[in-house]
């Protein structure tokens, strides 16, 4: 496939474990997309990865369009009836105009270019139709942990992150959105994990990925020294959560 000149590959190599170890959203997020939407009959996830808010939206419509850029991520993808995955970038997503209620993007909206993303939107989706845009950032556990996780996990790789990835940093607040804006409520993903899961994913973001590539991984090991002394067993397992960016839109 000829992959447009925007796209940025940050994960392709990344992609077994970015399906292993990357959270899941939380079904009250799907919910509320679903009640906000004109209809329920097709929703399209947009840069799907490997599927996490696509079977999300599978729970909550009657089929789901799957797209992404990455032909290793969708291979990864995990199979559904309702869902329809192809490899397209998300600028130009192959589907049939107005043939969608609503367009999801988790955690994937600031790689795109905007302008062209939004003509597809406008193209794709059905009059009064929904656009809704998330993504996770950092990850709190407790004072202490979080203490060490910006010491040894994100100070770092600061350095390292595309200025793109700022956007969601800022909650998506300082991109242009040019929809009518909706209301979105607060919401989070809450996972449970062992320091092992914990640290999967930490490889999986693009900056600590990069650092290793470019430094080698003795960061890592030296973070991990750190966390296995103050976590206890590295078994125990720990409430994780991660506040959840939201924009809704609706479309003319």
């Amino acid at each position: 496939m000829n992959r447009p000149p925007s796209f940025i590959d940050a994960f392709s190599d990344l992609a077994k474990q970015y399906a292993a170890a990357r959270p899941r959203y939380p079904d009250s997020l799907f919910q509320t997309l679903a009640a906000l939407a004109p209809a329920t009959t097709a929703a399209w996830d947009c840069a799907t990865g490997n599927g996490q808010a696509a079977l999300g939206l599978a729970a909550h419509f009657q089929s789901v369009y799957a797209t992404d850029a990455s032909e290793q991520q969708v291979a990864q993808a995990a199979r559904h009836p309702r869902i329809e995955y192809r490899v397209a970038p998300a600028e130009n997503s192959t589907l049939r105009g107005g043939s969608v209620d609503m367009v999801s993007v988790a955690t994937a909206l600031h790689w795109f270019d905007l302008g062209r993303f939004y003509e597809e939107v406008r193209r794709v989706v059905r009059p009064r139709g929904l656009i809704a845009v998330y993504g996770y950032n950092w990850f709190y556990l407790t004072p202490e942990l979080d203490e060490l996780s910006n010491r040894w996990l994100i100070e770092p790789i600061e350095n390292y992150w595309s200025p793109k990835i700022r956007l969601l940093g800022a909650g998506y607040r300082t991109i242009d959105f040019p929809f009518e804006e909706l209301t979105a409520p607060p919401l989070a993903v809450h996972q449970s994990w062992n320091l092992d899961e914990l640290f999967s994913y930490y490889l999986t973001w693009s900056a600590t990925h990069r650092k290793v590539v470019q430094e080698g991984d003795g960061f890592i090991t030296a973070a991990r020294a750190a966390f296995d002394a103050a976590w206890g067993t590295p078994t125990e397992r720990r409430h994780v959560v991660m506040p959840l960016a939201l924009r809704f839109g609706r479309l003319p």
